[in-house]
C-alpha cells in the first residue's frame, strides 16, 4: 500500500505539479514583462491635471496626514482633492483642515463628512459613491485612492499620461508594499505570486488589441470577465467609462470592488474597454495592515468573497494553492525518488519567489518562509470561509454577511 502511494505521489509530482509549476514560472516572467514599471516624468509648467482626486476615510489619523500631503505636493496640482471622512471617531478630520481642506463647496482642497450607511452598502463603496458625487463635473479623470498610500510627486501625472497612452478606461496601480511585522511579511508578498503565476496579462492583452477577437474565440461576458483584476489602492478612472460601468453604486454591496471593478471593465474587453495595470512600486507607497490582528481581519473580510457565488471556485483555488505552493515542500521529509521530484518542484516555486522578491521589493523573511506563508494564508482563507458562513466578517467597525454576488451585466 506504502509502494503504491508512493507511485501516486511521484506521478503527481511528475505528470502535474512540476509541469505545471514549470508554466508557472515561465507565465510569471512573461507577466513580469508585460506589467509595465511606470516612472516619473518631467512636469509640464503651468498645466493642471484634469483629475479629481478622492479618498475615503475612517478612522484614519495615524495614516492620513502622510496621504493628504503627498496629494498636495502633486507637481502639477491635480484639480481637486476631496476627502471623505466616513464618520471618524478620531482625529481624521481635523488633521485636513489642519493641512488646509475646507468644508466650502467648490474648494480645491475639500472635506466631506459622510451620510449615514444605507442597507445593502458597503462602507468604502457608499463612501466612494458620494465622493463620485461631489467631483467636479470638469473633471475627465477620477482618481480613487486609499488612505493608506503615499504617493511621490509624479504619481499622478505619470498615471495619467499612461492612462491616456494606453486608451485606459481603468488603470490600477501596484504599489511598493510597506510591511512592518512579521505577519505582513510574511502573507502580502504572497499577492505577488499569485498574481504573476495566475493572471492571464498575455491573452487579455492580445483581445484588447483587437476587441472583435473576444466574439471569435468564442468569450461569454463572464469568460472575458475572468481575465480582470486591479487594485482599490489606486484606481483612475476614464469618467465618462466610470459612469457607463454605473459607478460603485453598481457594486454597493460587493466587498472586493477593486476586483469587481477589474471583471466589469475585463467584462467588455469586447465592447472596446481597456484595463490596463501598470507597476506604480517606484511611485506609489501603502501600508495595508499595521499587524497580525489587523491582517487576520482584513484579508478574512476579502478571501471568500472574492470568489462570490462560487464555492466550488473557492475550494479549488485552496486546493490549488496547497498542492502547487505547499505539497512540495512536506513531501521532501519522504526519501528516494520522492525527495528528489519534490526538490526539482521546490526549486520552481523558490526560483519563482526569489525574482518576485526582487522585482518588487518584498521582503526576504517571506521569501525565507515561504511554506510557513501559505500555512497561514489557508487558515486566514478557512477563517473567511467559516465568517461567511456564519456570524459575517468585520471591517473598520462594521458587520457584512460577507455573502457577494458577482455583478457582470
Amino acid at each position: 500500500m506504502q509502494g503504491f502511494i508512493h507511485l501516486l505521489l511521484q506521478l503527481l509530482l511528475w505528470g502535474l505539479l512540476i509541469p505545471l509549476l514549470g508554466l508557472c514560472f515561465i507565465h510569471s516572467l512573461m507577466n513580469m514583462r508585460l506589467l509595465r514599471r511606470l516612472k516619473s516624468m518631467v512636469p509640464v509648467s503651468g498645466e493642471l491635471q484634469d483629475v479629481s482626486v478622492l479618498v475615503p476615510a475612517r478612522n484614519e489619523e495615524g495614516r492620513i496626514r502622510d496621504c493628504l500631503a503627498s496629494l498636495i505636493a502633486q507637481e502639477p496640482p491635480v484639480r481637486e482633492i476631496i476627502l471623505l471622512d466616513d464618520r471618524s471617531s478620531d482625529g481624521t478630520a481635523a488633521i485636513a483642515l489642519e493641512l488646509g481642506f475646507q468644508k466650502e463647496p467648490g474648494s480645491r482642497l475639500r472635506i466631506i463628512h459622510g451620510q449615514d450607511l444605507p442597507q445593502e452598502w458597503v462602507g468604502k463603496n457608499w463612501a466612494c459613491h458620494q465622493l463620485s458625487l461631489a467631483a467636479s463635473p470638469e473633471s475627465t479623470h477620477l482618481l480613487f485612492t486609499d488612505a493608506d498610500t503615499v504617493h511621490g510627486p509624479a504619481c499622478v501625472r505619470s498615471a495619467i499620461a499612461h492612462a491616456l497612452s494606453t486608451k485606459a478606461d481603468l488603470l490600477s496601480l501596484w504599489p511598493d508594499q510597506i510591511t512592518g511585522t512579521w505577519s505582513e511579511k510574511m502573507v502580502i508578498p504572497l499577492g505577488y505570486l499569485l498574481f504573476m503565476a495566475f493572471h492571464p496579462f498575455p491573452l487579455l492583452g492580445l483581445l484588447q488589441q483587437k476587441p472583435e477577437r473576444a466574439a471569435r474565440w468564442g468569450f461569454t461576458r463572464a469568460q472575458l470577465g475572468a481575465l480582470g483584476a486591479a487594485n482599490g489602492q489606486f484606481l483612475l478612472f476614464k469618467r465618462s467609462s466610470y459612469e457607463a460601468l454605473g459607478g460603485h453604486e453598481f457594486l454597493k454591496n460587493h466587498l472586493v470592488e477593486d476586483i469587481a471593478f477589474g471583471r466589469r471593465v475585463a467584462s467588455r474587453t469586447g465592447e472596446g474597454m481597456r484595463l490596463v495595470n501598470a507597476d506604480g512600486i517606484d511611485l506609489l507607497k501603502c501600508r495595508m495592515y499595521t499587524g497580525f490582528p489587523e491582517l487576520w481581519e482584513g484579508f478574512s473580510k476579502n478571501l471568500r468573497p472574492v470568489f462570490e457565488e462560487s464555492h466550488v471556485g473557492f475550494v479549488l483555488f485552496g486546493v490549488v494553492i496547497f498542492s502547487f505552493f505547499l505539497l512540495p515542500f512536506l513531501l521532501l521529509m519522504l526519501k528516494g525518488p520522492l525527495f528528489e521530484a519534490a526538490m526539482i518542484a521546490v526549486l520552481l516555486i523558490m526560483g519563482m519567489r526569489l525574482m518576485l522578491t526582487v522585482r518588487f521589493r518584498t521582503s526576504w523573511l517571506g521569501f525565507i518562509t515561504h511554506p510557513f506563508a501559505v500555512i497561514l494564508s489557508l487558515l486566514i482563507a478557512l477563517n473567511s470561509w467559516r465568517l461567511c458562513q456564519t456570524s459575517g466578517v468585520s471591517w473598520k467597525g462594521r458587520n457584512y454577511s460577507g455573502k457577494t454576488r458577482s455583478l457582470l451585466d
